[in-house]
This record gives structure tokens, sequence and C-alpha cells, in this order.
């Protein structure tokens, strides 16, 4: 058994890579809903679907490879598992468990060579934030960092190495999710080193309920969506840009606008000039300038996966349409059966 189990490893690791052109060069990852099966689709820049992986669950966000057709898919948080996918054949090369007592929190991402993947964790019982670190040679678990704070969600690995972390600030019980700190929460957005340690980090002690949830990078900042966990007739901004060295900038919509989003960004993308971020509770999106100058919002029920591409951005909806969007509006690219979940993740 153990001989057996050896060559099988031998010849996994001795097995060629197949690169991202090699599966028709993709550009977008989503996980999706058809019928009552989950799926993980790569997509072309036109929506089309060019291959779909069954998932064992609800999927949330994904992360992809830098250079080998492999991505890993998470469940939706909080979740016990992410599988690391062959996505030329389809098959699961590894399942991922995170250690006792923890729990993955929805995304994850890469280094620049490709040889490490993190993953946004917590420990179930507090929310205490960790950072996973995975060897992706054989997807052997390394070992793992603080986050610096309660209910990390998104993270971001920025061009020189160091790493952005969403602390949400909510600490959820470990099996029905109900938020249990709503009044005592401090979110921040925290700056890692290569090798774990805090560079930098910002709290919003003015809007302490304001979860900081989602990330992306634009110029020098680095863009965060947030979700208000405080009063509802409170019009806050969803926005925020960040430069680390330097205080947050709040970035807020126009007062006409100020409730379109309900309080709830689901998730963010950006370009060198443009931001944007959607709400599915709202049904809506709403594009920034780079500066966090309010340009335009659009209209659709269930709208939630955002993703840059160029100079503009694809939109997922719930009820299973993509869009272009721009400055001007949505343009439709499709509808299908597939129901799209939270996240739209580009590749490269």
């Amino acid at each position: 058994m153990q001989r057996r189990t050896f060559l099988a490893s031998f010849a996994a690791a001795c097995a060629p890579s197949i690169s991202w052109s090699d599966v028709g060069r993709p550009a977008l990852l989503a996980a999706g809903k058809r019928g009552e099966d989950f799926f993980l689709h790569g997509l072309d820049a036109l929506g089309q679907s060019l291959f779909q992986i069954a998932l064992p669950g609800r999927g949330h966000a994904a992360a992809a490879h830098p250079t080998r057709a492999e991505a890993v898919a998470f469940a939706r948080r909080p979740g016990t598992f992410a599988l690391v996918i062959d996505c030329g054949t389809g098959g699961v090369r590894h399942r991922l468990t995170p250690p006792k007592g923890q729990q993955f929190n929805g995304h994850g991402a890469f280094s620049a060579d490709g040889s490490l993947l993190m993953t946004s964790e917590v420990v179930a019982e507090g929310s205490e934030g960790r950072i996973g670190l995975w060897d992706t040679q054989d997807y052997r678990r390394v070992t793992d960092w603080p986050s610096h704070g309660i209910g990390p969600h998104d993270i971001r690995l920025l061009p020189d190495g160091r790493l952005a972390v969403a602390n949400g600030g909510i600490q959820t019980d470990p099996v029905d999710r109900t938020k249990l700190n709503l009044e005592s929460m401090r979110p921040n957005l925290a700056l890692l080193s290569a090798d774990g340690s805090l560079v930098d980090q910002i709290e919003l002690p003015d809007l302490a309920q304001n979860s900081i949830r989602h990330l992306a990078l634009t110029g020098t900042s680095i863009a965060f969506a947030m979700q208000w966990e405080g009063d509802p007739d409170d019009a806050v901004p969803l926005l925020g840009l960040w430069t680390p060295g330097s205080a947050p900038r709040l970035c807020e919509a126009s007062p006409a606008e100020a409730f379109t989003m309900q309080g709830y960004a689901g998730s963010l993308a950006a370009t060198d000039t443009r931001i944007v971020i959607t709400s599915p509770k709202g049904g809506a999106a709403m594009v920034f300038a780079s500066d966090g100058t309010p340009v335009a919002t659009h209209r659709r029920a269930d709208l939630c996966g955002a993703a840059s591409l160029g100079d503009g951005f694809v939109l997922t909806d719930g009820l299973g349409a993509l869009w272009q969007a721009d400055d001007t509006g949505l343009q439709a690219l499709g509808t299908g059966q597939t129901l799209w979940d939270n996240h739209l993740v580009a590749l490269g």
C-alpha cells in the first residue's frame, strides 16, 4: 500500500504541468449553481464557459495559479474544503483541509512565483484570523500567520510581495454564522510583509460597524469594499482607498444614490482609472474614478461578481447573466442556466 501510494505521488509530481494556454486561456473564474449542483467555470473574455468542474458544495471565490492551469476553489465561508483543480482534466489534485478548530473563510492568493498558496482562515471559536501557507509542489501545509484581526475575508498580494488582509471584524458562531459582536467590532485593513510580520494597519474608529470585506489594487492604492452592520437608516460610504503609510480615504456616493447599495458591497474590482462595487441587495453597481469620485450607477437585480478586464469590467448576477460594464451602462454578454455566485476572478 505504501509503495503504491509513493509511486502514484511520484508519477503525479513528474507529470508535465499544463499552462493556461493549454486550456483555452480563460480570462475569468466563477463559481455557480445549476439545478442542485455546484460548479467552478473557466470563462473567456466574452463570458463563454470553456470548462466546468463539479464542486462538493457551494463555492465562493477562487485563486488561479500564475502559470499552471490550476485553480483553488474555496467553499462558501466558513468552509472546510478548498479544492486544487486541474483545469485541463477537471480532476481534483488535492483537497485542502484547515487544521482542527480552523475554517477557511472564502478567499486565497498565490505568491507571484506560484510556490505558495495563502488562505484566509479563522479559528472557529472566537473568529481570530489566520493566514494559512501551503507549499504548492504538493500542497502540504507549511505554517500559518496571524491576520492581526478578527474575521479576515479577502486577501490580496501586492506587486512587491506584501499581503493586504481585509479583517472584517465580525465574530461569528462557527455553526450557523450568527454575528456575535456587532456592538464591539473593530474591522481593520492589515498589511503583512513577505514573512508575515505586520507592516501597517488602519481602522475606522468613526465607522466601526463598517466591516472591511473585499480588496482590489488601483495604482498605488488599495481599494476596499465594506458592509454596514449599523443602523440601516445611516447612509455610509462603502468604498475606501488606502495608500500604506497614510490615512484611509472614504469615497461617498452622491446624495441621490446614498441608499442604493443598501449598506452592502458584495464585490469589488479596479482598473487604473476606475473602481466598481456591486450590491446584490441593492441590485446595483457603482462606478467610481480611481480617486474615489462617483461616476455612474447601473441597476440590475442581484449583481455581485465583478472583475476587471482590460479597461472595463465584467459583472455576473445570481440570475444567470454576465455583463460588460463601463461608465455608460451595462451591456449583456449572455445568459444561461448557471446562477452565478458572489465572485468573479480575473486571471493574470
